[in-house]
């Protein structure tokens, strides 16, 4: 099929690197234009951009896709599909419109559950025992159109949003190409009006750790915000990221750290830190963070 491609970041890499493989005509990749980024605030290509160069693809880069210019110049293209995966734009209809068979999105949740932008965050800070993805045909709404496609995955005990992002990042390039080989006898589910949640973008006031709370929250809190923007607590003054956890036997009062290899007491429970960033430094395993700067127990963080 001719395909115009349409996302930004790493998650969305995979899923060009599997429509290429499986033979399509890219047309075109669409990304958000680079942006400033590092300590000299050049200019940095977005990681869809870097592998569609690499591929050899056109790239193109609007800001908006507003004006008529650019609406014709998608237009243009004579696209059988697009495939849309984190792109970073709302597609205004006439886009939507453009493509021979619509616009197919690359969802991160088992819609109705968690439209919106952090599905994968917000799906481990919930507690969800599963996610999944979901192919859906775009329409004007918010992540409102009907599926195509779905595939479910356990969340698992110990899992980061960084783990569950990679595996369902994988799992989302399969499904689009399952969805484009069966496109013609695919039926569109129209989604439930029961059971519709948002995931709201994660705003960094969300971070820091509030030791009073239960176990069972912090330790979803950690690994939802692994590794951005990063769960935090203030260690001897100084603040330090906290990037894994486990949930614990334990109690004491909150914020007490109960062992010498950071077992710490929550409003109701303990947690195991298993992994944790200093500023300016790279990210530790506990027992390698703990041999440059030791936490005794009966501490507070």
């Amino acid at each position: 099929m001719r395909i115009i491609f349409m996302g930004t970041p790493d998650f969305s890499v995979p899923v060009l690197d599997a429509l290429v493989e499986a033979g399509h005509d890219i047309a075109a990749v669409y990304c958000q234009p680079p942006r400033p980024a590092g300590r000299g605030k050049k200019d940095r290509p977005t990681p869809v951009h870097t592998r569609a160069e690499a591929l050899g693809l056109e790239v193109r880069h609007p800001v908006s896709l507003k004006s008529a210019d650019e609406q014709a110049a998608f237009a243009e293209l004579n696209a059988d599909v697009a495939v849309v995966v984190a792109y970073g734009l709302i597609l205004p209809q006439v886009i939507l419109d453009a493509p021979a068979q619509g616009c197919l999105n690359i969802h991160a949740s088992l819609l109705p559950r968690w439209r919106g932008a952090a599905p994968i965050h917000r799906a481990i800070m919930s507690g969800d025992a599963e996610t999944g993805i979901c192919i859906m045909q775009m329409e004007a709404g918010l992540d409102t159109g009907p599926v195509l496609l779905r595939q479910a995955t356990d969340i698992g005990p110990q899992e980061t949003a960084a783990q569950l992002h990679d595996r369902l990042s994988g799992m989302g390039a399969a499904l689009i190409v399952e969805a484009l080989n069966q496109l013609p006898e695919l039926v569109p589910e129209p989604q439930p009006e029961t059971g519709v949640t948002y995931a709201t973008k994660i705003d960094k006031s969300e971070a820091r750790v509030d030791w009073t709370r239960p176990a069972v929250e912090i330790d979803r809190q950690i690994r939802g915000l692994s590794p951005f923007p990063g769960a935090w607590t203030e260690i001897g003054g100084e603040r330090v990221k906290l990037l894994a956890s486990r949930l614990a036997e334990g109690q004491g009062d909150a914020g007490e750290v109960l062992n010498d290899t950071l077992r710490v007491a929550c409003g109701a429970g303990a947690i195991d830190l298993l992994r944790l960033q200093r500023a300016g430094k790279g990210a530790q395993d506990v027992d390698v963070f703990l041999r440059g700067w030791p936490v005794a127990a009966g501490s507070h963080l």
